[in-house]
C-alpha cells in the first residue's frame, strides 16, 4: 500500500546558515537538492520554521522576522509543498502580536516549531507567551513547540488554551513520553508528532495509539537535523500498526489540524 506522507516538523532551508544539519558540511545540499531528496523518500508535504545559527541563544526579534520572512519566501518558491511555520517570542509581546496579524492576512496558521532555548527564552507559562496564544485563538492557529524539561509549564498552558491546537515535538523517553499522554487526557486538542527521539523504542507507537487514540499522533522528522528515512521507517514497517493507522499518522492527522 502507498502512504501520502506529510511531515509535519521540519526546518527548511535555502543556504549553510539556515541549514541546521550537524553534518551539513558532508552532504552539501542547497535548498533545491533538500526538496528533492524529500519528495525521493515519498514526501508530499513539509511543515515548519526556519531556524538560523546566527539566532541561537539570542532574544533577537530582528532575527525572527527576517525567519519569518524567509519561510514566506521559501512557500512563494514551493508552492502547495511547503507549509510555512512562523515564530513569535514572549519578551516581544507587541511584535510577536503584530506577526500574528501579518501571518493571519497571509493565510498562515502554523506557528512553530517554537524552540525556546534556541531563541533566548524558557517559559511556556508565562504571562506573556499567554497573551500572545489568545491572538493566535482568535485565528484558530496550530501550535507546534518543542517539548521542554519543564512538564508544570507545558500542563499549564495546555490547561490555559484548551481551544488552541497543540502539537508537542518528539515523544521523549518513558517517563516524557507518559507525559505527553496525559496532557492529551487534559486536551483533546493536544498532539504529539513523532521526530526526534523515543519512537525507535519497540511498542511506543502502539502503546500510545491504545491510550489516547491514533488521532493524536502525527508524522514528523525534524528534518534536516534527522534523517526522515528512519521516521518514515519507524511507522512504515510497524508490524503492530494496521494499514489504516499508518495513513492516518503519516497525512490524515496533518490534514485535518491544518485544515489542509
Amino acid at each position: 500500500m502507498d502512504f501520502e506522507i506529510i511531515d509535519f516538523h521540519t526546518h527548511p532551508f535555502d543556504d549553510l546558515n539556515t541549514n541546521i544539519c550537524n553534518y551539513r558540511d558532508h552532504i552539501p545540499m542547497d535548498a533545491d537538492g533538500a526538496v528533492k531528496y524529500l519528495k525521493g523518500m515519498g514526501i508530499s508535504k513539509i511543515c515548519g520554521s526556519v531556524v538560523s545559527w546566527e539566532a541561537y541563544g539570542k532574544a533577537d526579534f530582528n532575527s525572527i522576522k527576517l525567519r519569518n520572512n524567509k519561510a514566506l519566501e521559501l512557500k512563494e518558491k514551493y508552492g502547495d509543498f511547503y507549509v510555512p511555520g512562523f515564530h513569535i517570542h514572549p519578551a516581544f509581546v507587541k511584535e510577536s502580536l503584530e506577526e500574528i496579524e501579518r501571518m493571519h492576512k497571509e493565510g498562515i496558521t502554523l506557528i512553530g516549531e517554537l524552540v525556546p532555548y534556541w531563541d533566548g527564552w524558557n517559559d511556556y507559562s508565562c504571562r506573556e507567551f499567554s497573551e500572545i496564544l489568545d491572538l493566535a485563538d482568535n485565528y484558530n492557529m496550530v501550535v507546534s513547540f518543542h517539548t521542554m524539561t519543564d512538564d508544570d509549564q507545558m500542563d499549564k498552558m495546555v490547561k490555559e488554551h484548551k481551544n488552541i491546537t497543540f502539537v508537542a515535538a518528539h515523544p521523549g523517553e518513558k517517563a516524557k513520553f507518559l507525559r505527553h499522554l496525559e496532557r492529551m487526557r487534559i486536551s483533546e486538542n493536544y498532539h504529539l508528532d513523532l521526530s526526534g527521539g523515543g519512537l525507535f523504542r519497540q511498542g511506543l507507537l502502539r502503546y500510545g495509539i491504545d491510550k489516547c487514540g491514533v488521532e493524536k499522533f502525527i508524522f514528523g522528522s525534524d528534518y534536516p537535523t534527522c534523517n526522515p528515512a528512519m521516521f518514515i521507517g519507524g511507522v512504515l514497517l510497524d508490524s503492530l500498526l494496521t494499514d489504516k493507522e499508518k495513513e492516518i499518522i503519516f497525512s490524515e492527522n496533518a490534514k485535518r489540524i491544518l485544515k489542509l
